[in-house]
C-alpha cells in the first residue's frame, strides 16, 4: 500500500501532514511526500521518499525571512506584515486581495504536475492539503479518490452563506466598525466570484465534462479531514459541514533537544512557553509587550522568537530560554500557559497537552479559532496591536488560574487526543474510501 501527500512547501503545513502519514509507516506501508525543495530536510527526517512540487511562489523551512523570499514574494510578505500592524480588518482585506494568485498558482501546469506524479507514484490513498487548489483540480479531473486536509479552524471551508475570509466568529476584544465589515465582506464576495470562475476555466481545460462550481471555496474532496478538535467546534456549524471526520490534532515527534531538557530540569518554576510561528514571530513589538508582562510573575518562559531579534526583546531573565526555534510539543508537556497567534498547530498541540492559552491572533481563521478558545474558557484572546502590557499580565494571571469546569473540561480534552491520534483517525477513515481512479 502507498500514501502520496501533498502540501505546500511550508514547514507549518508539512509538519502535520506528515505526522498523519506515521500511521501509514508504522503498518509498514510506503508513504510519498510531493512537496517543494525548501522542506525536503523535513520530508528526509520523517524517512518518507519526495516527489519534487511546487505549489506556489513562497517557501517556508520554518521561519520565514522576506530577503529568502523570490522576487514578488517579498513584497507581498512586506505587505502582508505591513496590514498587520494596522489591525483585524485591514489584514484580512489584504488577504483577499492577494488571495487567487496565492491559491491557485499555475492551476493547469501543477494540476497536470500532480497527475503525472500519481501516475509514476501510484498511491492507493492520497491526502492534500485543502488549500492546495490547484493540486486538488489535478486529483479531481483524474478521477483520483483523495482525502482533503484542512489545516486550520473548520472556517476555512465555508459552509451555507459563509464567505471564504469574512470570519464567521471572532473574539469580543476585536470591535471593527460596522462599515469596515460590510466593505470586507462585500470584497471577500468579489474574490470568491473570481476565485471560482478561475476554478472553472481550469476545471474545464482540464476536463471539458467537467460540472462547474458554484463556490470553489466550498469544493472538498472524498473525505473530509479536520485537524482540529470536535470539541471546540460548534455543533450548529458541524451539522452543516459536508461528510467529515475530526482529527483532533496531529502532534509530531521531536528529536531530544539536550539543551531544553537541561534547561526544564534546572528549575521547579511554572513554565511559560511563547511563540508565533513561522511567519508572526517577525511581529517582535508584540513579543516584547509579552514577555515585559511575563517578567514580574512566579514563572520561567521559553520564548521561540523566530525571525525576531532576541535584543528587541529588550532585558531577558538569565532564567529564560530564548532562541529563535523551540521543540514546541516537548515544551507544551511540561508547560502551564502557552502565549499564541492562534495558528492551528499552536492550538491543537497545547489542547493535546491540556495547556491553556493567551491568544494574540492576526490574521485569516485565528479570529475564529480564538473565540472558540474562549467560547471553551480554554483561553483569553487580546489584540496584539493595542493590548497594554498591563492587559498581558493580567490575562496570563486569569489562565495561570484556571480552575474548576474549564480546567476539568480542558484536561478531558487532552485525554482524549492524547489516547486516539489524529494520525490513526486519518489512516482509519482513508481506508473506507474506496478508488476512483
Amino acid at each position: 500500500m502507498t500514501l502520496l501527500i501533498i502540501s505546500p512547501d511550508y514547514a507549518s503545513h508539512l509538519y502535520p501532514l506528515a505526522t498523519l502519514g506515521t500511521a501509514w509507516a508504522e503498518a509498514g506501508e510506503r508513504v510519498v511526500v510531493a512537496s517543494g525543495p525548501a522542506t525536503a530536510d523535513i520530508v528526509a527526517a520523517f524517512g518518507f521518499e519526495r516527489e519534487n512540487l511546487q505549489l506556489g511562489r513562497g517557501s517556508n523551512p520554518g521561519t520565514i525571512r522576506v530577503e529568502q523570499q523570490p522576487a514578488g514574494e517579498d513584497v507581498a510578505l512586506r505587505g502582508f506584515f505591513n496590514a498587520t500592524r494596522r489591525g483585524m480588518v485591514d489584514t484580512l482585506r489584504f488577504q483577499a486581495e492577494a488571495r487567487s494568485s496565492d491559491l491557485l498558482f499555475n492551476p493547469v501546469q501543477v494540476a497536470r504536475e500532480v497527475q503525472r506524479i500519481v501516475a509514476r507514484v501510484r498511491p492507493d490513498q492520497v491526502i492534500v492539503d485543502h488549500l492546495a487548489f490547484s493540486a486538488r483540480l489535478g486529483l479531481l479531473t483524474a478521477g483520483v479518490a483523495h482525502a482533503d486536509v484542512v489545516l486550520g479552524h473548520p472556517s476555512a471551508l465555508p459552509v451555507g452563506v459563509e464567505v471564504y475570509g469574512y470570519p464567521p466568529a471572532w473574539p469580543a476584544v476585536f470591535t471593527p466598525e460596522v462599515a469596515e465589515l460590510a466593505l470586507l465582506e462585500l470584497q471577500c464576495e468579489a474574490v470568491r466570484d473570481a476565485f471560482t470562475a478561475q476554478w472553472n476555466d481550469t476545471l474545464l481545460e482540464l476536463d471539458p465534462a467537467a460540472v462547474p462550481s458554484r463556490d470553489a471555496f466550498q469544493e472538498c474532496g472524498d473525505v473530509l479531514l479536520l485537524n482540529y478538535p470536535a470539541e471546540l467546534h460548534a455543533l450548529a456549524r458541524t451539522t452543516a459541514l459536508p461528510p467529515h471526520v475530526f482529527l483532533g490534532s496531529a502532534v509530531r515527534s521531536e528529536v531530544v533537544d539536550p539543551e531544553v531538557e537541561a534547561w526544564l530540569d534546572q528549575d521547579s518554576l511554572p513554565v511559560v512557553y511563547v511563540s508565533f510561528g513561522s511567519f508572526l514571530s517577525v511581529r517582535g513589538d508584540v513579543l516584547a509587550r509579552v514577555t515585559a508582562a511575563l517578567k514580574d510573575l512566579p514563572v520561567r518562559v521559553a520564548v521561540a522568537v523566530g525571525a525576531t531579534d532576541r535584543g528587541e526583546l529588550g532585558r531577558i531573565p538569565d532564567s529564560w530560554l530564548v532562541r529563535a526555534f523551540l521543540p514546541q510539543v516537548r515544551l507544551l508537556q511540561e508547560a502551564v500557559l502557552a502565549v499564541t497567534h492562534g495558528g492551528n498547530n499552536s492550538v491543537t498541540e497545547a489542547m493535546t497537552a491540556g495547556v491553556p492559552l493567551v491568544v494574540l491572533p492576526f490574521s485569516t481563521d485565528q479570529f475564529a479559532g480564538a473565540a472558540a478558545l474562549d467560547a471553551a474558557g480554554f483561553g483569553t484572546s487580546l489584540p496584539p496591536n493595542t493590548a497594554t502590557i498591563l492587559d498581558l499580565r493580567g490575562a496570563c494571571e486569569r489562565m495561570l488560574r484556571l480552575a474548576g469546569d474549564p480546567r476539568a473540561r480542558l484536561e478531558a480534552l487532552s485525554v482524549l487526543l492524547t489516547l486516539q491520534s489524529g494520525a490513526s483517525r486519518a489512516h482509519a477513515a482513508l481506508t473506507k474510501v474506496p478508488s476512483r481512479a
